[in-house]
């Protein structure tokens, strides 16, 4: 997934503007209907193979809840050419690493070879595709290894529900509602031949990008591109469920007690519009102004200044249909949550009647030119950012103009927004608690 806003908390402050080299990149489709996104980088003798499917967890059913995240490990058990067991060993056998990762939007894999192994990556890629190996074994394994990724992400990871316990609330009706990890229950009950739908649903050519980046031969990668995933055969288009959400006009209150804190945890949540829109990014550049970094409003008054949290944030948490504000705080001492939740809406009220200063509004674009940046500075992260504003935002060019929408942005739209997104009747409040017998 992309980064949220979160992620620029360790970014440096720019004394000036940064400027950035362009993109570069080439696209096509093969019949098929796969996408393929080519990107050249001599700058090191590397390059990645990847693929990003459109499936996510919201693409899956009530009682179904789990699937695209347990693909993302099933994929790896092995193809009709690579043993059960073998993938890894290929890879770092020829001096490769590799890794997939999943969201509520999309599934993405990718390796990074040797940039004299572009064959090889492509060749597992299309194994991975066209002869997947879904069996029983497969599926009771990599069903053990999800419960204990759970168990130790989720379960017994203090605040681990957080995100969970938002979501429940703050979606009724769209599949955001379920955690992308899943039900381990739904997960029990399925049969292979669920898993085996599921796979030949989703995984397919006229679902996916593809993107090769670093240092190749585009004539060379090209010619191997079609030999590998030319032939596999087109899917059955998929038709997406369209989920509308009645807009939140009453304030929502809800608790979650976690038996893994000892301290309790205020959130405010609203729900905003997708991440392809202005006003997204407009929430983005909210919740920097308000929590990133010890310099950031909320950070230097209530942490800093009156000492009364031990810690405080907000981010933007920004999806491809709808996104949502977070914002926490966690008290020191004997300060009440509720305290904190006052200091926290009247900062937002400042947003809401008066403009932010011009001194700000610089510091805010100066680190957003970093973090774009930093997203591009790597032939890894370009790689990614081209496949998911392809599949995403069905824009490959935003990664090189995205940065303009952020540069554009004024005062009066980040008070206009917080005026339109940021109210007490538009919010989740939700009192995340230790359990009585880790109360102090």
């Amino acid at each position: 997934m992309k980064n949220t806003i979160m992620a620029l908390g360790s970014a440096l402050l720019l004394s000036g503007t940064v400027t950035a080299q362009k993109v570069a990149f080439e696209e096509f489709d093969l019949d098929n209907g796969m996408h393929v996104i080519l990107h050249n980088d001599n700058s090191a003798p590397v390059v990645i193979t990847s693929v990003m499917y459109h499936v996510g967890a919201k693409d899956e059913q009530a009682d179904r809840t789990g699937f695209a995240h347990f693909f993302e490990h099933l994929l790896f058990e092995g193809t009709k050419n690579i043993q059960r067991g073998e993938w890894f060993k290929i890879v770092t056998s020829n001096g490769g690493t590799n890794n997939a990762n999943t969201t509520d939007d999309r599934t993405y894999y990718f390796e990074v070879f040797p940039s004299n192994n572009l064959e090889l990556g492509l060749w597992m890629e299309s194994e991975r595709l066209m002869h997947p190996v879904i069996n029983q074994i497969g599926v009771d394994t990599q069903n053990e290894v999800v419960k204990e990724e759970k168990r130790l992400r989720v379960d017994n990871q203090p605040y681990g529900n957080l995100l969970a316990e938002v979501k429940k609330s703050m979606f009724k009706k769209h599949p955001y509602r379920w955690a992308t990890i899943g039900s381990m229950e739904h997960l029990d009950a399925a049969k292979l031949e669920e898993f085996q739908a599921f796979n030949k649903k989703f995984y397919i050519p006229n679902n996916a990008v593809l993107v090769v980046a670093g240092q190749f031969d585009n004539a060379q990668a090209k010619d191997w591109i079609k030999k590998y995933f030319g032939s596999i055969p087109k899917g059955a288009p998929i038709t997406r469920q369209t989920y509308t959400e009645d807009p939140i006009t009453s304030g929502i209150k809800a608790e979650y007690v976690d038996s893994n804190i000892q301290v309790p945890m205020v959130v405010s949540a609203y729900r905003t519009p997708s991440m392809k829109t202005r006003d997204a990014r407009v929430l983005d550049m909210i919740s920097t102004y308000l929590t990133d970094g010890k310099s950031s409003k909320l950070y230097k008054k209530i942490v800093d200044e009156k000492k009364m949290a031990l810690q405080v944030g907000a981010f933007s948490f920004s999806q491809e249909d709808y996104g949502m504000y977070i914002i926490y705080g966690m008290p020191l001492g004997q300060t009440a949550t509720s305290a904190i939740l006052k200091e926290c809406d009247d900062e937002i009220v400042k947003l809401q009647t008066e403009l932010i200063s011009e001194k700000d509004l610089t510091k805010l674009k100066n680190k957003f030119e970093n973090n774009y940046v930093n997203s591009n500075s790597s032939v890894e992260g370009v790689a990614e950012n081209l496949a998911s504003y392809y599949l995403l935002y069905g824009d490959v060019n935003l990664v090189n103009t995205e940065i303009d929408i952020y540069r554009s942005i004024t005062r009066e739209e980040i008070r206009d927004v917080a005026k339109k997104y940021l109210n007490p009747n538009q919010r989740l409040l939700l009192d995340y608690v230790p359990s009585k017998d880790k109360q102090n």
